[in-house]
């Protein structure tokens, strides 16, 4: 099955509409959305786990046994030491979860300056291009005009022929010769908006290309990124409490079905808006009709894409005597000792 891209489905007929444009920049906004809450949710529940730990380490110097004595004196007090030892971890888990979020914060912000660039870029190119059409539109307006004056004008002369007045038909004679003048002069200045319009469009076109094909990179690397840093999430749940790993098996099961080329095309088929370029403007002669067979640029082919490589392991942390499972392993729900 073919993939999907961006730069494939995301184009208007209208050369002056974004919308195509549009919806791609409201799903990345989504997804820095998305990172934020994600980023929220992980510092909250880094504080629950350090509240938890205090509260622990308060309870765990507690009296409890102070007059018992011999063996289960000694049980005792190996149950506030183990005790005192959980929530210490459970701190560290606060802490890691902490870095966890940092980590996820740098990555939000740099995909967030690398997109400004990006659309800052292609805003100036959509307002050029706009500004350019409007030009162009407008001098096909006046060329229209000159032409039926310089028309009108010839037919007056043409039905003053045969007046004996001589000085209206040199005034004719002026207004025709002017209205011609006038009409060359339109005439050049809408092929030359024109040919303009089209290098603009040429641009626009290459620069809309490499925008789509960048922003696909960001929305794969968000979605794999969010992806791993919810499995290292886990890994670090699991490690601080072994017997809750089968909750979080329901959730890695979940993430076992997350695939970014999936989601890149659930996108595209969801919000596509168009397969094909807009037509390029062609100059349109006012009196044959008929465009320039030389005014047709070729067929413009988008450049080709890179493909990226296979989806890294999610990096994990792991102790001596404890192995915790990642995407690939088969078994990954038994916890080896």
């Amino acid at each position: 099955m073919k993939n999907l891209h961006f730069k494939d489905f995301f184009w208007n007929s209208d050369l002056t509409c974004t919308s195509g444009y549009d919806a791609i920049i409201q799903y990345l906004n989504d997804g820095k959305r998305t990172c934020k809450e994600m980023e929220d949710f992980m510092k909250a529940r880094a504080s629950i786990e350090e509240k938890y730990a205090k509260d622990l380490l308060g309870l765990s110097k507690k009296v409890c046994g102070h007059n018992e004595m011999n063996t289960l004196k000694r049980s005792l007090d190996m149950f506030k030491l183990q005790t005192e030892h959980v929530s210490l971890s459970h701190l560290q888990l606060a802490q890691s979860m902490r870095e966890e979020a940092k980590k996820l914060e740098e990555f939000r912000e740099k995909q967030r300056e690398a997109k400004k660039k990006i659309d800052q870029h292609m805003d100036a190119l959509h307002k050029h291009k706009s500004s350019h059409y409007k030009k162009t539109v407008d001098s096909k307006k006046t060329y229209d005009q000159k032409c039926r004056d310089k028309e009108e004008a010839d037919q007056n002369v043409n039905r003053n022929t045969n007046t004996n007045n001589t000085k209206h038909m040199e005034k004719l004679y002026s207004k025709a010769q002017q209205a011609k003048q006038n009409a060359e002069e339109a005439d050049r200045i809408y092929q030359q908006n024109v040919t303009s319009l089209g290098k603009v469009t040429d641009e626009w076109l290459k620069e809309h290309v490499k925008a789509c094909e960048m922003f696909e990179k960001q929305a794969m690397e968000r979605i794999n990124f969010l992806r791993n840093t919810v499995w290292t999430h886990l890994n670090l749940l699991s490690q601080q409490c072994v017997t809750s790993d089968e909750l979080y098996e329901e959730v890695r099961k979940s993430l076992e079905q997350c695939d970014v080329q999936e989601d890149i095309e659930h996108f595209v088929n969801l919000r596509r808006t168009g397969d094909k370029p807009p037509a390029p403007v062609m100059y349109e002669n006012f009196y044959s009709g008929q465009r320039p067979p030389s005014g047709a640029p070729p067929p413009r082919l988008p450049p080709p894409v890179i493909r990226r490589g296979p989806l890294p392991d999610p990096k994990h942390n792991s102790r001596e005597d404890t192995i915790y499972s990642t995407v690939q392993d088969a078994g990954y729900s038994v916890v080896q000792y």
